[in-house]
């Protein structure tokens, strides 16, 4: 059973059927958020994918921070990247025409930051997971 049916820009329709959340500051003791810390937190977010879900091709969704109006500290100015970090494993029909698609699926393991802790699907996705070409990113793989 698929949490969630995703329609691709592509036209491809992709299931999720693996999802771990947590907060993107999680930990946080000192400090605030900047560039260099959050550049941690993105790589540790892919790093994380790599290790949980070896079995699929790991791709990062660039996330894209917010500069709120403060006064810059020792490290710069105050980043914030959404306050969700999600790793997500999807599933379609195989990438390769030649393959049977009863035996066959590809995957793709997919790490990105987003506002909320929902599970969104259709039109509510985040256009960076839509526009994954998952033709040049997911794995075929036999069942």
């Amino acid at each position: 059973m698929s949490l969630a049916q995703i329609v691709l820009s592509s036209g491809r329709s992709i299931e999720l059927t693996k999802l771990v959340m947590s907060s993107t500051y999680e930990g946080m003791l000192e400090g605030y958020p900047c560039k260099p810390i959050n550049e941690m937190q993105v790589r540790g977010l892919q790093r994380q994918a790599e290790r949980a879900f070896s079995f699929a091709p790991v791709h990062l969704v660039p996330p894209s921070p917010e500069y709120p109006e403060s006064a810059a500290g020792a490290f710069g100015p105050v980043e914030v990247l959404p306050a969700v970090a999600c790793i997500g494993v999807f599933r379609s029909t195989p990438v390769d025409p030649e393959l049977d698609p009863v035996l066959n699926r590809s995957a793709l393991t997919v790490a990105w930051f987003q506002p909320t802790p929902d599970v969104l699907s259709g039109e509510e996705t985040d256009p960076a997971l839509r526009d994954l070409p998952w033709e040049e990113l997911a794995e075929d793989h036999e069942l």
